[in-house]
């Protein structure tokens, strides 16, 4: 029904709410007169609607953050892993450092961290490559004795499928005419590599660098950040980069003192064994363990591969065993002993970081991809504000289907007795 002449035509009183005290040619120019929901709610769009679309271009805005993140930084990849190693070593040496210059000022302090990590790690590659040298003749000739057991197994063993010495010749010749057919791409990716050989080089003097200065002045860069932004927002950059590097140091700190446990272990257990190269396999489980998921298991195929050449199958499988143990003992103990809550990572999100991080940028992306997981996680827990645990436990979905059944009949059954309820009334009052 059209309104009277003269009288006003009714508006939606939700609509009006936010023009209220605006003069009239305030909300002639908002375009409230000919359309009130432009400058408020409009209710024909359906409230799921408008807050899927709210959060779907929120969405869409963090993934293409996330997207040129990750393009920036494998635009400037040697940077990158230059100030993430770093960043670990600062993590590692940072006590080191803050103990020396409570005798010494920090600069000096400083140089005698870097000095000390230098010799720790001459000293132990001196001895690897002395440990090498000594049992090299000895192990040439456990190594024949042991490849020729294998080619017995492989030929008389056992197993359904026989492998003849004339296959194996027929491999090795195949594998020579490949080379020498393939010699020209052999040589280029060899320059490659020598060109790889270089950028390790590039960044690991980048990293010292770094390093020599986060020692140094850490504390310093981070004061000079901080000023440069605004004021009210000093408060939150303080606390998300606390946390951040309390999770990144604790987590670089201990993989490191894991990592050693690990090397340790797998020595004595290799020397027990009567494993050649103990020393060498002890540092190469010392590496793996930096790797999560793959690298000790890794280490261990190499280590088994050895005791298998040199003293036969059933040495292989007490290596593979002792150092399956070392693992269980790694995971159930030292994890949480070292680490404690610095790094609280379920095994799954450990899993599928390490897979994403393998996909994305390899080895590479296997390392790094647990601690920025942590760090990200670290600092989100921080910043949030979280509401108070539940307190009963959440019901099954059984549960939910036969309270809601239940609800629902017995609905109906009191939406009728209401009717009639209702329509005695309604009979009464006629």
């Amino acid at each position: 029904m059209s309104a009277s002449p003269g009288i006003p035509s009714e508006r939606p009183t939700a609509s009006m709410k936010h023009l209220a005290g605006l003069s009239p040619a305030a909300k002639k120019v908002a375009g409230a007169r000919r359309n009130p929901s432009v400058v408020g709610v409009d209710e024909s769009v359906p409230a799921w609607l408008r807050t899927s679309a709210g959060w779907s271009w929120r969405i869409l805005l963090l993934v293409a953050a996330v997207g040129l993140i990750f393009y920036a930084t494998a635009q400037v990849q040697i940077v990158f892993i230059a100030v993430f190693l770093a960043l670990v070593i600062t993590s590692v040496l940072r006590p080191v450092t803050d103990w020396y210059a409570k005798i010494m000022p920090r600069a000096l302090a400083t140089a005698l961290a870097i000095l000390s990590a230098f010799l720790v790690l001459g000293g132990l590659l001196t001895y690897v490559i002395t440990s090498v040298a000594g049992q090299w003749d000895s192990l040439a000739g456990q190594f024949n004795s042991g490849i020729e057991k294998i080619f017995d197994f492989l030929e008389n063993g056992p197993l359904p499928v026989t492998i003849t010495s004339a296959d194996i010749e027929t491999w090795i010749e195949n594998a020579r005419t490949w080379i020498a057919e393939h010699g020209g791409d052999i040589a280029s990716q060899a320059a490659a590599s020598a060109g790889s050989v270089f950028e390790g080089f590039a960044v690991l003097a980048l990293a010292i660098f770094c390093t020599i200065f986060f020692l140094a002045r850490g504390k310093d860069m981070w004061t000079w950040f901080l000023n440069q932004l605004p004021s009210r927002s000093r408060e939150t950059w303080i606390a998300a980069g606390g946390a951040g590097w309390y999770t990144f140091s604790g987590y670089a700190r201990g993989t490191v003192i894991i990592a050693l446990a690990d090397g340790i272990l797998a020595a004595i257990v290799l020397v027990i064994l009567g494993v050649p190269l103990a020393a060498p396999l002890a540092v190469l489980v010392f590496i793996g363990a930096f790797i999560p998921l793959i690298g000790a298991p890794a280490a261990m195929v190499v280590a088994m591969v050895v005791a298998l050449a040199a003293n036969g199958v059933v040495n292989a499988a007490l290596v593979g065993i002792f150092i399956a143990l070392i693992g269980q003992f790694e995971g159930h103990i030292l994890q949480p002993l070292v680490m404690g809550k610095q790094v609280s990572l379920h095994p799954v999100v450990v899993a599928l970081a390490v897979t994403a991080g393998t996909f994305i940028a390899g080895i590479l992306g296997a390392v790094v991809s647990v601690p920025l997981v942590a760090v990200a996680w670290a600092v989100f827990s921080k910043l949030r504000r979280k509401d108070p645990p539940m307190e009963e436990d959440i019901p099954t979905a059984k549960e939910i289907a036969l309270s809601g059944r239940g609800r629902s009949s017995n609905g109906g059954a009191s939406g009728g007795s209401g009717g009639r309820g209702s329509d005695s009334e309604a009979t009464a009052e006629a």
